[in-house]
């Protein structure tokens, strides 16, 4: 890509390349409200001992990735990993941006220091990735230490994790700045909850009618879970790459959106 081309995507004096500085900030303000970020953790380990351990010793041996048997445990525990890095990003990108921007007039403060839209956007949406990261972090492990998990591949599941945080993160972010009051985060669990309970977490795709197996497809959701779920299990398959590449776009559309809004929003 030609400096040119970059230049046209994110123009001159909306980036200064000081990012960090903005986690640094998110860094020491949260540091003592660490109980508040390690909360939301716990929502999808108690969905795991509810549904898993609870609800699978009456299912039994469920058919998993590759045709393989596994644990209905096993096979729900990658699905709410991903719905763990889904929602420690989106919540820290849309709730707390927003009391931000509309009522700590936080940014304000911060574009009058070299800092520019980008540099807020990047160093927020990088901040919700690190919330996620700690999440998905937390969860695989656990996971890990219950032997819900049985192939090293497991392993790549983390890195995976952060790029859904980041993709969830950034188009998070963009929304947000669309929204007008608190009455439009409605919107937001309206979207966040149906993607939780029907993206092929609890039930493979194959019992949803043919036409609304197509808008399952459709949910971001719902490619974090076959990744997850396909590492877990050790199945490499080659759709896995159009997976990602669903995460990579949803990444760079969400930041370039969010950073052209918040200059749009902040110095107009």
């Amino acid at each position: 890509m030609s400096v040119g081309l970059v230049w046209r995507v994110v123009p001159p004096g909306l980036y200064a390349r000081r990012a960090r500085t903005v986690v640094e900030r998110s860094f020491l303000v949260n540091r003592r409200a660490w109980t508040a970020i390690f909360s939301g953790f716990f929502e999808s380990f108690f969905y795991l001992f509810a549904m898993g351990v609870g609800f699978g010793g009456l299912i039994g041996q469920v058919v998993g990735p590759g045709g393989q048997p596994m644990s209905y445990a096993a096979y729900v525990a990658p699905a709410l990993l991903a719905a763990s890095a889904m929602n420690g990003a989106v919540y820290d990108a849309t709730f707390n941006l927003f009391f931000k921007l509309k009522y700590a007039k936080v940014y304000d403060g911060m574009l009058a220091t070299p800092l520019g839209p980008f540099d807020v956007a990047i160093g927020e949406i990088s901040w919700a990735l690190i919330r996620g990261a700690i999440y998905a972090v937390g969860f695989l492990s656990v996971i890990s230490v219950l032997g819900l998990v049985s192939s090293p591949w497991t392993i790549l599941a983390l890195p995976v994790a952060l790029l859904v945080s980041l993709a969830f993160a950034a188009v998070g972010m963009a929304c947000t700045t669309f929204m007008r009051s608190w009455q439009d985060f409605d919107l937001v669990q309206l979207a966040l909850l149906p993607m939780f309970l029907f993206s092929a977490t609890f039930y493979p795709l194959s019992v949803y009618p043919e036409g609304l197996q197509w808008i399952v497809r459709i949910s971001p959701l719902y490619h974090a879970v076959e990744l997850m779920r396909g590492l877990t299990a050790g199945v490499i398959e080659w759709a896995m790459l159009g997976h990602l590449s669903y995460f990579v776009v949803m990444a760079v559309v969400g930041m370039i959106v969010a950073g052209r809004r918040l200059g749009k929003l902040l110095l107009s």
